[in-house]
């Protein structure tokens, strides 16, 4: 029960960093933004989640999975209450950073907390973990998509809907099983100092895998912020449900991808998903220039199929390459590039198509990501690796 409670949990924060994807078109029109600024808001909240992975990522170590977990579901309440009671668009940057903070926090426990419950099976609680990711992912557009759609109030009632949610997951971690055996009581005892980088000897072979996190985040936050645009202004779709069911399909071909694809070893999942990256933003663009709603549900497929395959794999290399004395240090090290490919070229995106185009922006990022799979592969062809570099304690 404890497993399910907490893999929710994970489902739920995720949920909430993808609700006002839909709503974002409403905003624009309400408060007057550019387009810029639309992508600009998005990108505040990977700016929450590096600082929890800066400050707060070895905080749940110290200090135990629940005390840690509750203060990021109580940020992502206040999150939600700025969205709720948002006056104009610098409430929308803060309520951004606020979910990436909490959205930060809570992914980085949770995962170490599943890892704990379930046991020496590592690559179950990776599944379980990357499984839950995508379908809250995909399940916060669908259904802020389909009440702002049907339902009245469309900038309010998914967030008080959110809220409810939030505070019966509240309930059920104080009643899970705490994992770490001896926290910290005094703040004296607690370090916030950031942990991070790569060990020479890795370095090559960390290239490969954190290319591909980075490529498979980006495909994942052009969806989740650009998305709807793309619906109204080059498809002429304005329906807030079609673009919710849209990022819904990306995150539910990712999940159904991570789950049908456990067999595939991490190097293998990780050269199909890069591999993928080309044929899927190419159709991405063709969709575009078609103005084809039905391509755009293939390219859909296909980028989920993509991150899926991409994202699960890559992160399962880091953890086999990744010495144990420098494991914190070395995944943290991959997820800033996951991060930063989830809001850098959506702000590239956004400035680009401002002022020559949507169509000629898609193209540019297709571009981009097509190099950069193409660089990955080279690099996990030439540098397969080697087992793990033994922790200094453990040579004698």
């Amino acid at each position: 029960m404890d497993i399910v409670a907490v893999a929710a949990v994970i489902g739920v924060m995720f949920a909430g960093s993808t609700l006002p994807t839909p709503l974002y078109i409403i905003y624009k029109q309400k408060f007057g933004f550019s387009g810029i600024t639309l992508t600009l808001i998005y990108a505040a909240y990977v700016v929450g989640n590096l600082g929890a992975l800066l400050v707060f990522g070895r905080l749940s170590d110290q200090i135990g999975r629940r005390r840690a977990m509750l203060p990021a579901l109580a940020a992502a309440v206040v999150s939600t209450l700025v969205f709720l009671f948002a006056d104009g668009t610098a409430a929308l940057f803060w309520a951004r950073a606020l979910s990436g903070l909490g959205v930060g926090v809570a992914a980085g426990t949770a995962n170490a907390w599943l890892a704990e419950l379930v046991g020496s099976d590592k690559a179950r609680a990776t599944l379980i973990s990357t499984g839950a990711n995508y379908l809250g992912l995909a399940l916060g557009p669908l259904t802020a998509g389909l009440l702002a759609q049907y339902v009245p109030w469309p900038l309010h009632f998914s967030f008080i809907a959110y809220l409810a949610v939030i505070a019966i997951f509240g309930a059920l971690m104080l009643r899970a099983k705490e994992t770490v055996s001896q926290p910290a009581h005094r703040l004296s005892d607690v370090s916030l100092r950031p942990r991070i980088g790569v060990p020479r000897a890795i370095r090559l072979e960390f290239v490969a895998p954190a290319v591909t996190g980075f490529g498979a985040l980006a495909l994942v936050g052009f969806f989740a912020a650009l998305a709807p645009s793309i619906l109204a202004q080059e498809l002429h779709e304005t329906s807030h449900a079609a673009a919710g069911a849209l990022v819904f399909e990306l995150g539910l071909v990712c999940a159904a991808t991570v789950m049908l694809t456990k067999q595939l070893t991490s190097r293998a999942a990780m050269l199909w998903g890069l591999g993928l990256m080309v044929p899927s933003v190419a159709l991405l663009v063709a969709a575009q220039q078609l103005a084809s709603l039905a391509t755009m549900i293939g390219a859909t497929t296909l980028c989920g199929i993509s991150a899926g395959a991409g994202y699960r794999g890559s992160l399962q290399v880091i953890n086999e390459i990744a010495p144990e004395s420098h494991r914190a240090e070395v995944v943290s090290s991959y997820f800033v590039c996951c991060f930063t490919g989830n809001a850098l070229p959506v702000i590239g995106v956004g400035i680009i198509s401002a002022y020559a185009g949507m169509l000629l922006a898609s193209a540019i990022f297709a571009g981009m990501i097509a190099v950069f799979a193409v660089a990955a592969v080279i690099f996990a062809v030439r540098h397969r690796g080697g087992p793990p570099v033994p922790s200094p304690t453990s040579r004698n």
